[in-house]
């Protein structure tokens, strides 16, 4: 695994540092040579200037002269040299160091999470950038006009590296929502079979009320956790439903999304039995044996089985409509 970004930085900043002392011999070289190339054109053309004195041996000339100086333009060169060498690489190590860093990062963070992101080798290859700022690196004693392609190769490393961290975030991310959505729904299957449970207690005492002040009949009330009278047809099995709805303040409405759902899911038969998932009876409980909250004779009862069911549509859906309406969208409820 790679330096942290801080360690990234200072390493950065040292490499700066060791260019800029490498580069400034070269610099004094390559001014003192413009300086000697100017000197000798300068003298080719420079003003000469001659005197003559005479003695009692008779008239001498005195030698010739010249005056030479460093050529402005020469000095402009070589400033200009100075001031494009950094900037040129500097700028992509910059980026480089950027690059790395991020790479580190999304690696930190896929580790962190643990989760399958649907990547066989989640990490970023960074060879080929790092051996390229290398090889930049490893030029900063030559002009200027070397490391263009050298600054060009780090750049285009750079891209890749960059591309491949986009990819692995947004995989990343991706894995991270789904999590969030399966804990949501669990949480809310959870709560559901709560509700259920205390739905089916709350009628089963409701159903002990009812017969002690009615005398063993239920005033056309039908238990929730006992018999349909010996009728688990889906006729008999929707007219207990219909009866139920009462409990949870739902009207007519209610019961033809109730008779449309489950007819799609079971077509109101008690034993109705999915091989594939393992859901049983009207509701489809999955597994079934959910269903005993509501009573112990939930195989053979589809009043036990009505009573369970509409307890889980109440606490996660609301009301039948709601419980339809998600079936339709999704396929399930």
């Amino acid at each position: 695994m790679r330096s942290t970004t801080t360690t990234t930085s200072a390493r950065r900043t040292r490499r700066a540092a060791d260019r800029r002392s490498r580069r400034r011999p070269a610099l004094v070289v390559a001014g003192l040579s413009l300086s000697v190339l100017a000197a000798v054109g300068i003298t080719a053309t420079a003003p000469t200037a001659a005197a003559s004195s005479t003695t009692a041996f008779g008239p001498v000339t005195l030698a010739s002269y010249t005056t030479a100086s460093v050529s402005p333009l020469a000095a402009d060169a070589a400033a200009e040299s100075a001031s494009q060498t950094d900037p040129v690489d500097a700028i992509a190590t910059d980026a480089a160091g950027q690059a790395l860093a991020a790479a580190d990062t999304i690696e930190a963070d896929i580790q962190a999470a643990a989760l399958d992101i649907g990547e066989a080798d989640p990490t970023v290859d960074t060879a080929e950038l790092e051996a390229a700022l290398a090889r930049l690196e490893s030029a900063d004693v030559l002009p200027a006009a070397f490391l263009p392609d050298l600054a060009e190769d780090v750049t285009d490393a750079v891209a890749t590296v960059d591309q491949r961290v986009s990819q692995l975030r947004g995989s990343l991310d991706g894995a991270l929502a789904k999590k969030a959505e399966e804990e949501a729904a669990e949480k809310a299957r959870l709560e559901a079979e709560a509700a259920a449970a205390a739905a089916a207690e709350a009628a089963a005492a409701a159903r002990n009320t009812s017969t002690s002040t009615a005398g063993g009949g239920g005033g056309g009330f039908i238990p929730t956790g006992g018999s349909t009278g010996g009728d688990n047809s889906p006729a008999g099995a929707q007219a207990t439903a219909r009866a139920m709805l009462g409990n949870y303040g739902w009207g007519d409405d209610q019961f033809s999304c109730l008779v449309s759902l489950w007819n799609k899911e079971s077509g109101w038969n008690y034993q109705a039995y999915n091989r594939s998932s393992g859901a049983f009876g009207i509701p489809q409980a999955l597994p079934g044996n959910k269903m005993a909250s509501a009573g112990a004779d939930w195989q053979t009862n589809a009043a036990t089985q009505i009573s369970w069911g509409l307890g889980y549509i109440s606490g996660r859906y609301g009301t039948p409509c709601g419980a339809w309406n998600h079936s339709q969208s999704v396929g399930w409820y």
